[in-house]
């Protein structure tokens, strides 16, 4: 077996090549066909837990998870075999088939593409001799022209596999024919011809209104346009960046000013286009959840955005916090900077006067560490490499749980499920509620033993990663996934999300209707 390989590639970053490159793992599988999702290297503290290449666990992309989803295949390390996760604006951490390369994240940028093609080239080939088609996903511009020498990831993918490309492009932005064209004209002229078509996203109106210029474009370059994609809202998958959300609620912001909303410190407000439940008797939730610079694995939050009657804030003020039913820290990829960012915009004492007035508090992962009493780093775990400027990695906690974490050079990753005990207070209904999820972290957590021998002990809901606080209302947990999980939110909110399936048929069916007719069958055809 030899697999068809097509590339959806796109004019910048944000014009929906993570979105098209799902949709078409879905509408090949469909036809029946065996289906993989590629990309060579993804840059996204969003990452999952998948089977490697030696029997264990590592991490890929989460957006490369949800597209082995979407083509019904078990997600696994070759389908991302290089993963960058930013930790501060210029380091990343080196995921390489999985597993944390320390040789690879201490190497300059340039320097490290010849390092990591071989692997990654035999991942691809792995991938294409297991398959009938193989969905590989760009990055950024494939016309990067500073970046062409030391490519890994869009030109000299698309050569390796002969893939047959589509370029996609954010008409909503402006520009989009230019930027097409502009980006087709800097391609090598061997590469223009693997570009089969332009496909215009995110497009708001009258499809006829686009005339003449498809077709004056397809004058100058011989490249169709073969598809035009609607705005839409409510799709149901997360965005690869997390904060980014492009539903039309009233009160959130419009579709461009988000990201620049988050940067200026403003609110965004998400509420479900879903309708309530009338069997739920409950007030809305307004959950806030903490947006500090490092944060990660977002995604997860997603079906809370398709909840009736939830709505979230993404909260970098304390007076994003006012109001909020529940606050909740989400996962850092730099806990110790994260937490010192978290105290100089004083979102500190907000966080403890809405747990010191019942209001409930939720950590999770790095949220979880910083909810206890300190941070503990003699490996320099935290402190070196994690963020611009000097952080120390020891450094007391927000003193909410009465836990210590111990920082460790070794990475905990994980599946797990397991069982919730005596849960009690606000989240009494967890109790017995059976969970599966999963567990990427740096850092062993325990009783803190002088407190424990007060009396000031945290409820152990699950052993080694679940604590309560004694009032009830501040819950920890290392455990990744907890929304996505059918029973956890049926006994939290006494309703379901829809299935990420429904998602998947939804994106098929939306190509399949855009797309000009036969375009989708040629891309794979002899």
């Amino acid at each position: 077996m030899s697999a068809r390989c097509i590339m959806v590639l796109g004019t910048s970053s944000g014009a929906g090549k993570s979105w098209l490159a799902t949709a078409l793992c879905r509408h090949y599988a469909r036809q029946g066909l065996k289906v993989a999702p590629f990309k060579a290297q993804n840059m996204s503290n969003n990452a999952r837990v998948v089977p490697d290449l030696a029997g264990g666990m590592g991490e890929i992309g989460a957006a490369q998870y949800f597209q082995a989803l979407a083509a019904r295949a078990a997600p696994e390390v070759r389908m991302n075999p290089l993963l960058l996760k930013p930790e501060a604006d210029t380091h990343s951490q080196v995921v390489l088939l999985g597993q944390v390369s320390a040789a690879l994240t201490a190497l300059p940028w340039r320097a490290r593409s010849a390092q990591v093609w071989p692997q990654i080239a035999a991942a691809l080939d792995a991938l294409r001799a297991d398959n009938d088609v193989v969905v590989i996903e760009g990055a950024g511009s494939p016309a990067e022209i500073n970046l062409m020498d030391s490519d890994i990831v869009n030109l000299r993918v698309a050569r390796h596999a002969d893939a047959r490309c589509l370029l996609v492009t954010d008409i909503d932005r402006g520009g989009a024919f230019a930027h097409l064209y502009g980006t087709w004209a800097l391609l090598p002229e061997a590469d223009r011809a693997r570009i089969r078509g332009f496909v215009l996203n995110k497009f708001r109106g009258d499809a006829a209104l686009l005339a003449p210029a498809p077709e004056q474009l397809e004058r100058l370059t011989g490249v169709p346009t073969v598809a035009v994609l609607p705005m839409r809202f409510g799709h149901g998958l997360p965005e690869e960046d997390g904060v980014f959300d492009d539903r039309p609620v009233a009160a959130a912001p419009p579709l461009a000013g988000l990201q620049a909303k988050m940067a200026s410190g403003e609110g965004v407000v998400l509420t479900s286009s879903y309708s309530k439940d009338s069997s739920l008797d409950r007030a809305p939730r307004r959950i806030a959840i903490v947006a500090y610079p490092r944060i990660s694995n977002l995604d997860e939050f997603q079906p809370l955005k398709n909840l009736p009657g939830v709505q979230l804030v993404w909260a970098r003020t304390p007076a994003q916090l006012a109001g909020a039913d529940w606050i909740v820290l989400p996962g850092s990829k730099a806990t110790a900077a994260d937490l010192a960012w978290l105290r100089a915009q004083r979102l500190d004492a907000a966080i403890a006067a809405h747990a010191g007035q019942g209001g409930a508090v939720l950590g999770i992962c790095g949220g979880l560490q910083m909810l206890g009493e300190a941070l503990i780093d003699q490996h320099g775990v935290e402190s070196q490499g994690k963020a611009d400027g000097n952080v120390d990695g020891n450094a007391p906690g927000l003193g909410l749980l009465p836990l210590v974490t111990s920082f460790a050079p070794h990475k905990t990753v994980r599946r797990t499920q397991a069982r919730f005990g005596p849960a009690t207070g606000a989240w009494a209904p967890l109790a017995g509620v059976p969970v599966a999820g999963y567990e990427i972290h740096s850092g062993h957590t325990a009783q803190h033993p002088a407190m424990a021998a007060k009396g000031d002990v945290a409820h152990e809901l699950i052993p080694h990663i679940a604590w309560q606080n004694a009032a009830g209302n501040v819950l920890g947990v290392y455990l990744h996934g907890l929304f996505e999980d059918a029973g956890v939110l049926q006994a939290l909110f006494g309703a379901q999300a829809p299935t990420l399936d429904a998602a998947f048929e939804r994106l098929a069916d939306e190509i399949e209707r855009a797309f000009a007719p036969g375009v989708l069958q040629a891309l794979i055809g002899p």
